[in-house]
């Protein structure tokens, strides 16, 4: 892993001051022991250190603990013990106060975050103990904007009488990290909807489900959807992945449709997702959009999965 990754981390100032605040909420000093669960290079637990935590522990699997390891002897910080492995690796850990865990990606539970905190919540945290972050939900809108759409057409315009139509379908059954301009949403992403919200205090499945619909007060084209988060670390501090949100080192991700969906007004337009993620298997993303007319009678389904969009 290049060190560059960690940078882009640590750049993003919405994200830090973020856990910085909820860390601050939680903390008593002297008083409170803090996991800190894929602790990279070991910002948060530094944060907590300074904060007034009495013992912090971190655990990271990956080389970049050999990192970890230096700067936290950089800084002086006696009370942080790292323990240079995956946290569900290690047996017997001590009981903590705190769980934070930073393990999110532009798809949320890419890093098989649902896994570790189910893990986390039984085996490392204490009764009355607080989970961060506590909460998260995923939202989705459909997309009007052609630009995404027309980026991944670009198959069908090398021209020379040449099909290359199989090669796009598999773009199409891919998802995209893009950055969103509200303007390129329905209703400029107020419309957005919730298709799914975890509570990380409780035990959680990996695989998730969920669905989204919308009635067209006027003739719209769909091109695709766009997915996005918001974390409530603790009550009252959010973190935001959202098109209108604080700019952070996320985006948020486009699922495209394999041809526009040309919806007229009254119709209404559906999407139903759903994902699994593992250790072993990690990360598998379906989505199905459908149109129906007023009298919800199907006029068209499009099912796309990102397994599809693989190489064999």
């Amino acid at each position: 892993m290049r060190i560059e990754y960690h940078r882009t981390l640590i750049a993003d100032h919405v994200r830090n001051k973020a856990f910085a605040r909820a860390l601050e909420t939680v903390i008593c000093r002297s008083e409170t022991t803090v996991a800190d669960i894929g602790a990279g290079t070991g910002i948060l637990a530094l944060m907590a250190t300074r904060l007034g935590a009495r013992d912090v522990f971190l655990y990271e699997a990956s080389e970049v603990a050999s990192v970890a390891a230096k700067v936290l002897k950089a800084n002086c910080a006696r009370n942080c013990h790292l323990i240079p492995c995956h946290s569900m690796d290690m047996d017997d850990p001590p009981r903590v106060d705190v769980v934070v865990s930073e393990t999110l990606g532009n798809y949320p539970f890419e890093e098989n975050t649902i896994e570790t905190l189910n893990d986390a919540r039984c085996r490392f945290l204490k009764t009355g103990g607080v989970i961060i972050p506590g909460r998260l939900n995923q939202f989705v809108a459909p997309v009007v904007s052609e630009r995404i759409h027309s980026e991944l057409s670009a198959w069908e315009e090398v021209g020379f009488d040449i099909d290359l139509s199989p090669a796009m379908t598999m773009s199409f059954n891919n998802i995209y990290v893009r950055s969103m301009a509200p303007k390129e949403l329905l209703d400029n992403g107020a419309s957005a909807k919730t298709w799914d919200a975890i509570d990380f205090t409780k035990q959680n499945r990996s695989t998730r489900k969920g669905a989204a619909n919308w009635q067209l007060s006027r003739a719209t084209t769909i091109f695709g959807f766009v997915t996005w988060w918001v974390a409530e670390l603790v009550p009252g501090i959010v973190l935001s992945t959202a098109p209108n949100a604080p700019r952070t080192h996320w985006e948020q991700l486009y699922l495209p449709l394999l041809k526009p969906m040309k919806a007229s007004e009254g119709e209404t337009v559906t999407i139903s997702l759903r994902s699994r993620t593992s250790m072993e298997e990690g990360t598998h993303v379906a989505w199905t959009a459908t149109r129906l007319n007023a009298k919800g009678q199907r006029l068209e389904r499009q099912a796309l999965n990102l397994d599809k969009g693989f190489l064999p």
